[in-house]
C-alpha cells in the first residue's frame, strides 16, 4: 500500500482564510536553555488542510466529538476539475455519475497557488452540486478554501452571479456530511482510494488534520 500525504504545512504566514489571524509558530524553549525543546502554536480550527462539522454554519449541527473516530476514514473518489477558470462555479453535471463512495475528492489543481492571493480566487461549487453531494452520501475534499466562494483581494475579480454567503457548506451540512478543505497533491492520486482526515480530540466545528491518501 501507497500513503500520500496530501496536507498542507503549518507554518507561520501560511495561507489563511480572510479575516483570520495569521498563524503563530513559536519556539517556547530549546534544548540548550530548558533542556527541552518546546513549540507553541497559535491557530484557529479552520487553518490548513482541515475538516469541517456541520456544527460550522448549522446552529443544531453536530461537532467532531458527536461522531466515531471511523467517521473519519473516506471511501474516495477522484474528480478532476482541473482547467476551470479563476472563480468560476462548478455544478453537479461536472462530478460524474453517482457511485458507492462516500466521499468526492475534487481536484482543481488551485493548491499551485497556495500562498498566492490568487488561492482566493478559486472556482467553486454551486448550491445545486453541493447539495447533489449531499443527495448521493458524499462528503467532499477540495485543494482549495472551500466550497463556497471565497472574499477576492480585488473585489473587481468577484463575479457577479456569485452566491452570497455559504450555501455549499450548508447543503452538505444539512445531509450530516463532512468537508475537507485545503488539500494538496492530488495529481499523484488515482480514481479511488481511501482518504483519512482524524481530526484532534477536540469538541468543535473543525480541527486541523492530516490529510493521508491510501491506495
Amino acid at each position: 500500500m501507497s500513503h500520500y500525504d496530501c496536507s498542507q504545512l503549518i507554518e507561520p504566514w501560511m495561507s489563511v482564510y480572510p479575516g483570520s489571524r495569521p498563524v503563530n509558530v513559536e519556539t517556547a524553549t530549546t534544548v540548550e536553555s530548558a533542556g527541552s525543546r518546546v513549540t507553541e502554536l497559535d491557530l484557529d480550527t479552520h487553518v490548513g488542510t482541515h475538516i469541517d462539522a456541520p456544527a460550522h454554519t448549522l446552529e443544531d449541527g453536530k461537532a467532531l466529538d458527536d461522531f466515531p473516530v471511523s467517521a473519519f476514514a473516506f471511501d474516495a473518489r477522484l474528480v478532476d476539475c482541473t482547467g476551470l477558470a479563476d472563480r468560476e462555479p462548478l455544478g453537479p453535471e461536472m462530478l460524474g455519475e453517482p457511485s458507492d463512495h462516500d466521499m468526492l475528492v475534487v481536484r482543481t489543481g488551485w493548491d499551485d497557488h497556495w500562498g498566492t492571493e490568487r488561492y482566493r480566487d478559486h472556482p467553486y461549487l454551486t448550491e445545486a452540486a453541493a447539495a447533489w453531494c449531499a443527495e448521493h452520501g458524499y462528503s467532499l475534499g477540495l485543494d482549495t478554501f472551500g466550497p463556497d466562494p471565497t472574499p477576492s483581494v480585488d473585489a473587481d475579480r468577484e463575479r457577479p452571479t456569485e452566491p452570497d454567503g455559504l450555501a455549499a457548506h450548508d447543503a452538505l451540512f444539512a445531509d450530516g456530511q463532512f468537508i475537507v478543505e485545503n488539500l494538496r497533491g492530488l495529481e499523484r492520486l488515482p480514481a479511488e482510494f481511501e482518504l483519512t482526515a482524524y481530526p484532534l480530540a477536540l469538541a468543535a466545528e473543525a480541527s486541523p488534520v492530516r490529510a493521508v491518501a491510501h491506495t
